[in-house]
């Protein structure tokens, strides 16, 4: 045989093996992925059986919401504690808290600690919501709209599932104060409990992300020293 007849035979050879290979590996990866409503479904089943968590938001651009940044603590009873950073009249001040029952410990970067009542808090931002079945991720979840499984990846070293879904602006109000539309998210949940590790809510003007983490890791609030 000429060198060639031999040069085309091995092309078309890798070829009908790179096609072959490259194939099965795309159904593969495609029939392996759980569905959306599947993942969604397990997930809020998942979170409303969860004692504590951290969590942190964060916004990227310039999106149409009061509350820039918080990061905290939260216990499945209420109680929670951190930092949230908000626009007041075009200045970012950040306030740390801490909630305990129906009372509030706040400061500013000076001064001390003062009181204020839960229900004033929330009118800022109340992030013991986050937990609540009733108002925060379980609603979320088991109320996402036409969730789609994007991807198998890992999320901050974790091994999760990408997946899209429409979010409800009533429950999302809950851990983005002010949000006033509905969105198109992303959301990974951990393949091994289930539990909502980010999500991704792009906005007009930019985007919020919020991160979660260290659930069920015991977390005692305790009001600040006078």
């Amino acid at each position: 045989m000429s060198a060639r007849r031999i040069f085309i035979a091995a092309v078309l050879t890798a070829c009908s093996l790179v096609t072959a290979c490259s194939g099965g590996n795309a159904s593969d990866a495609t029939t392996a992925l759980p569905s959306g409503a599947e993942l969604v479904k397990k997930s809020a089943e998942a979170t409303r059986a969860v004692k504590s968590a951290t969590f942190s938001m964060e916004t990227e651009g310039t999106p149409a919401v009061p509350v820039k940044k918080a990061s905290g603590r939260l216990s499945g009873t209420g109680d929670a504690d951190g930092t949230i950073q908000i626009d007041v009249a075009g200045s970012l001040q950040e306030i740390s808290f801490v909630l305990i029952g129906e009372t509030v410990h706040f400061k500013g970067v000076t001064g001390g600690f003062q009181k204020m009542s839960r229900s004033q808090l929330a009118a800022i931002y109340d992030p013991s919501a986050i937990l609540n079945p009733e108002r925060g991720l379980v609603q979320l979840l088991s109320n996402a709209l036409d969730p789609k499984t994007q991807a198998a990846e890992k999320v901050n070293g974790v091994d999760s599932y990408r997946v899209s879904a429409t979010l409800s602006q009533q429950v999302l109000a809950t851990m983005v104060p002010g949000l006033a539309q509905s969105v198109d998210g992303t959301l990974w949940i951990d393949k091994t409990t289930s539990r909502l590790l980010k999500a991704d809510l792009p906005l007009t003007g930019g985007k919020v992300i919020v991160v979660f983490g260290d659930y069920d890791v015991p977390v005692q609030v305790t009001a600040p020293a006078q």
